[in-house]
């Protein structure tokens, strides 16, 4: 899978504190992800909030390297700096929807590695669309992005040209490139864990609408 697996993640260490920069630098390879769903109206923005999220992260840790070594000494940082405008505000707000972003992605991903599918049209990928729309982004979305986002599945590709575009065009066997996905999968899911269990620890998740 080479768009996914082109760069490493670190693993998770024991005390789930996850170095700022390898990080970043990871996670700035998976933005092109959302080239290869198509419909650029929907999917677009999606990836330039990605990117714009990543740059703004990154632009708080070259402030200070040293102070801002893990993802966990941004929040609370910042929380420290901002007072009662924190956590919608810095790289907080920053990382809080760059982890939906993530968790969208995995959780599509997830759903094709685990075989769901509408069994009637087996090469669609609306059911892994939804399913990750669903728990990842909905919730966030008032309206009209959720009304535009239900349209947007039927004009996803079809599961084997996700596959091929994600393989950067090369015809790779749908076994090898599941595999691929799983391997993704097993590196990043335990860190966008732990992200999100810090978000609910340090009480700096927010339900605003977008």
């Amino acid at each position: 899978m080479a768009l996914l697996l082109e760069h490493e993640f670190r693993p998770l260490p024991a005390d789930k504190q996850i170095e700022t920069l390898p990080f970043l630098e990871a996670v700035a390879h998976l933005p092109p992800f959302f080239d290869c769903l198509g419909t650029p109206i929907v999917y677009s923005p999606v990836k330039a909030d990605l990117a714009g999220n990543i740059k703004k992260i990154r632009a708080v840790y070259d402030s200070n390297p040293t102070k801002f070594k893990t993802l966990q000494n941004i929040l609370e940082v910042e929380k420290e700096m901002h007072g009662a405008a924190w956590p919608k505000t810095g790289a907080t707000l920053a990382l809080m929807w760059l982890k939906r972003g993530l968790k969208f992605m995995l959780v599509l991903l997830q759903s094709i590695s685990d075989g769901e599918r509408d069994e009637e049209h087996p090469n669609l990928i609306r059911v892994n669309a939804m399913k990750a729309y669903e728990i990842a982004l909905k919730k966030y979305h008032g309206w009209m992005l959720q009304k535009l986002f239900m349209g947007s599945v039927y004009a996803l590709p079809y599961k084997s040209d996700l596959l091929k575009a994600l393989e950067k065009g090369r015809e790779v066997k749908e076994e090898e490139s599941i595999e691929k996905i799983h391997q993704f999968l097993t590196r990043v899911t335990p860190i966008l864990d732990a992200i999100y269990e810090m978000y609910t620890r340090m009480n700096a998740e927010l339900s605003y609408k977008a």
